[in-house]
């Protein structure tokens, strides 16, 4: 491994850490909602499913060196694919676009998660969790997490984005991901403003309630417009923020805290299987 991708992992699980503990330390100050399961129990399984996720994508990496998002965009870079190794653009105009097109296209792939069942399946171990946090953001089943991967390098070799827009990609997602996530009340102003721009943990608490025109909704990670564009807005639950139900219907009990239901939870046939 190049001393450059050990650095990039480096600023990438330092900015991890630094949004984590920032907003697990406002969840403790300014907490939204009083939480239904033991907070202990949920963090060691969501933090578990996390640590399983990164083992896949290392072991990816391990398989060929394009196999991650930033060496699939210095590969591609190498051999001129992709649009903007094509196109000659300001790196200024270039990083800020291709951050922006990153974004569109995860907005799509969530919504592709709740349209395809056998997508759905994998994701439900995401929507399953009956409380959200901040911890709620990295739990995502390892096979959801390893396709997620391999679409990401797709998007990289069909638009030649630089390195640097990449890493930064990448940060801004994981570090919004654990922003709207988290049980932190903002003041309904800042909320407001915010979300102009940004999806927050108002905005997308919404998308985790258990009524499906409200989890059928803010499909954004980071920017809050694509949602406004594509009329998947809901801006407030129907019962509100502290009336209304996290996770899904079928699991609305201590199941979702434990690490092997939660991970073979895409292979159960029937929502009552233990």
């Amino acid at each position: 491994m190049s001393d450059g991708m050990i650095s990039e992992g480096l600023i990438r699980f330092s900015a991890f850490a630094g949004v984590f503990i920032v907003m697990a330390l406002l969840e403790l100050a300014l907490p939204k909602r009083d939480l239904s399961q033991p907070k202990s129990r949920r963090w060691f399984t969501n933090i578990l499913i996390a640590g399983v996720d990164s083992l896949i994508i290392r072991l990816m990496s391990m398989l060929a060196v394009p196999l991650v998002a930033l060496a699939a965009a210095i590969y591609a870079e190498n051999r001129g694919w992709g649009l903007f190794n094509i196109v000659a653009l300001p790196l200024w105009f270039e990083f800020v676009v291709a951050i922006i097109i990153l974004d569109f296209a995860i907005y799509l792939q969530h919504v592709a998660s709740h349209k395809i069942p056998v997508l759905w399946r994998l994701h439900k171990v995401h929507h399953s969790d009956v409380d959200i946090d901040v911890t709620t953001a990295i739990r995502f089943h390892p096979i959801e997490i390893a396709l997620s991967m391999l679409y990401k390098i797709v998007l990289v070799f069909l638009l030649g984005p630089a390195a640097l827009a990449v890493v930064a990609f990448e940060i801004i997602l994981n570090g919004c991901a654990m922003f709207n996530h988290a049980n932190v009340a903002l003041p309904k102003r800042l909320d407001a403003v915010l979300r102009t721009i940004l999806v927050t943990p108002d905005m997308h608490r919404v998308h985790h309630s258990i009524i499906h025109q409200e989890t059928d909704s803010n499909y954004g990670f980071n920017l809050s417009i694509w949602d406004k564009m594509f009329g998947t807005y809901n801006a407030q639950p129907e019962k509100g923020h502290h009336g209304m139900t996290i996770g899904l219907d079928s699991y609305q009990d201590d199941r979702p805290t434990r690490f092997s239901w939660s991970i073979l939870l895409p292979f159960r046939s029937k929502p009552d299987a233990d």
